[in-house]
Formats: structure tokens, sequence, C-alpha cells
């Protein structure tokens, strides 16, 4: 039967380091979404790449026992916008067609999901979706080529070199010899396409640093150096909309820990978020202005959240990178800095697929056909 709700896709889980969190960010979306507006269709990712829907998804995925769930997938073909489920029969599969979809929502953080790998299967399959597109989703992802676009733009990086993996396995020596050139200890040694702060170290001599030259190579075949800062403060701004974009409140991480770790995000409740941030007038209206300029400099689109670095002594103000599906629990940084700048987590979510529908409109206007006059 037909009905005017909107049919939200919410996709989540992955094949990245940041699976779980993906599955925390999505129960709280799923949870927000009110059954009068939409119809809601989950759609899990195994680590192994399967796509699946099904009752208590997320439970399944947490198991990782899918064995009851069904199989799906969507084809890169304009026009369909359908979701089918896999049917085996006789050893053959096939296709069913299980529900149209009026928009997806992304919930993948980390690689093969907020790298533009998905957004690019979304925009041949002329799915509307929600957060950036192809070309920001990328950009972002990659830390030290979004540093270069910024500091095209004239916004303030770290200093930084980027590192294959081919190379530190080669030639160790060369590369230490290269970053410890770029500051003096500490440096921060990061994979260049991750987020949640997942193979992260902070290194304090020569040791630490093959350490986490070698721990970031396990996550991505490019790895960041950085010069590390002294004392640093760590403020965060959520941005929302498309052609034009709001800035929040800031936000203030103090981790108790040497920096902002994976456990410090998800695990450790001593973490404090200090929302808004203890800031003068002056300082938000800086960082809501940078924040808006670094999202525009990448063609951001939907939702990001902007971090920063703000050096204690000195005060300068570094943009450490943009996170494009940032996380989404209720308690994470990105919807909490809206609850706090006036909009409430449900009329968030809403909002953001109201800006997937728009930007999907305005895409759908660009001329595919070049037609020569006469």
């Amino acid at each position: 039967m037909k009905t005017n709700k909107l049919r939200i896709g919410v996709l989540f889980g992955g094949i990245s380091g940041e699976h779980e969190v993906s599955l925390m960010s999505a129960r709280s979306i799923l949870n927000a979404l009110s059954p009068e507006k939409y119809e809601v269709i989950p759609i899990g990712i195994t680590k192994q790449g399967q796509w699946i829907t099904g009752e208590n998804i997320l439970e399944s995925l947490e198991r990782g026992d899918t064995t009851s769930l069904i199989p799906v997938t969507i084809l890169p073909k304009p026009g369909t916008r359908m979701l089918y489920a896999l049917r085996s029969t006789e050893g053959q599969t096939q296709l069913e067609p299980l529900s149209e979809l009026d928009v997806i929502f992304p919930v993948l953080h980390g690689t093969f999901g907020e790298d533009g790998t998905m957004q690019g299967l979304l925009e041949v399959a002329g799915i509307a979706y929600v957060g950036a597109g192809v070309l920001a989703s990328s950009v972002c992802m990659d830390k030290a080529l979004c540093k270069k676009v910024l500091s095209a733009h004239g916004l303030p990086v770290v200093e930084w070199q980027v590192f294959t993996r081919g190379q530190i396995r080669q030639d160790m020596a060369a590369v230490i010899q290269q970053a410890e050139a770029i500051s003096a200890y500490p440096l921060f040694v990061k994979p260049a396409n991750l987020g949640s702060s997942v193979g992260i170290t902070r290194c304090s001599n020569c040791g630490d640093l093959v350490e986490g030259l070698m721990e970031a190579a396990r996550y991505d075949r490019r790895v960041l150096v950085e010069r590390g800062l002294h004392r640093p403060r760590e403020i965060e701004v959520s941005v929302l909309g498309n052609d034009n974009p709001q800035a929040s409140l800031p936000g203030e991480i103090r981790p108790r820990q040497e920096f902002y770790t994976y456990d410090a995000k998800y695990y450790d409740d001593s973490t404090e978020l200090l929302a808004p941030a203890p800031l003068s007038q002056r300082e938000i209206k800086h960082f809501q202005e940078l924040a808006i300029e670094a999202y525009r400099a990448t063609d951001c689109a939907g939702m990001a959240r902007v971090d920063f670095l703000m050096e204690s002594d000195s005060q300068a103000i570094y943009i450490s990178e943009i996170n494009t599906i940032p996380g989404f629990t209720r308690i994470s940084m990105y919807p909490r800095l809206w609850s706090l700048s006036g909009i409430s987590y449900p009329e968030l979510v809403d909002r953001l697929i109201e800006l997937a529908l728009e930007r999907k409109a305005e895409n759908d206007q660009t001329e595919r056909v070049f037609r020569r006059d006469g």
C-alpha cells in the first residue's frame, strides 16, 4: 500500500575500523526517525561487505550472526531507487524488489562509507542521500589532501608530511629523518584515511615514532605525520546546510588521556565535553567563521563537524580535520552542539533529510547532454 511517507534507508556498519561506532550512531538515528513521517528501512553492511536488512538487524550485527537476515543490494541504475532482496532459487540468485528509497541516510564512518565511495554509488543510482558529495567526502577523509586544500585557501593547518606504507616498510630510516625534520617532538602519526582516532599515536621519541608509523600503516597505505602542539585545546564546531551553511556554538573536548583517543571518545566517562566551550564572543565568532570557510573550501553539503586545535600559549588556531559523517549518538558532539544552538536531535535528522532532497533537486537541474546549436 502506498503512503505519503518518505522512505528512508538508514545505512550503517561497513568495512571499516569504525564499524562498531557506526552501529552506535545508527541506533540513535533509527530511534529519532518519526514513524508518522517516515517509512524506515534499516540496511546493514557486515564487516565482510554484505548488505542485509531485517528484524533486529543492529543486534545481529553486534553479535556477528546475520544468518536470519535478508541479503539486499541497490543497482547503479538511475531512476529505479529500488532496494532489491537477493533470493537464491535452484542455485541461482534472483533480484526481488523490496522497497523504493527516497533518501539514504549513510551512517558509515571511515573508509568505504565516508570517503566518497558510497556517495559515488548513490550518485550513479540516482538516490538522494544525506551529507557531502563524492568530492568533499573523499577530500575531507584524506587528512593530508584536506590540509593541502585548506592551505590553498589560506586557512591555518599544522605542519605535516605524508608517507606511504611502501616507504615505511622499505626505508624506515629515511622516513624517520624526514618526519623528525617537521618539528621537535611530540609528533602525531595518523592513518590518512580514517577517523575516530583509530590508529593514532602521540610520539615523544624516535622509538614511539617507529611504533606509530607501523601502527598507522596497518589501517591505511598513506600515513600522516604532523607537529604536536603544546597543550592544545580541542574545539569542535558543527556545520549544517548546503549553499548557505550555518555554524553551531563551539564545543570543547577535554580528555583525561594525552589526546582524544578512541577509548576517550566512546568508552571513557572521564572525558569532559564542554558545550558550549568557554570562549569569548570574539573567539566564538572566529571559530564559526573558520568552520564555514573550511566547509565551503571543501565543497561540503548537508553536514560536517570541523575540528580545531588552539595552542594554549600562543592562542594560535589550526584546523585539525573535517568529518563529513560525524559521530551521531545522542551524546556525540555534532548533535549535542546543535541541540545547544536550538535544533533538537529529531529536528536535526529531519533537516538533514530535507537538505538531501534539496541537493538532489539542485543536481537534477544539471544538463547531462551537450547539444550543439545548428
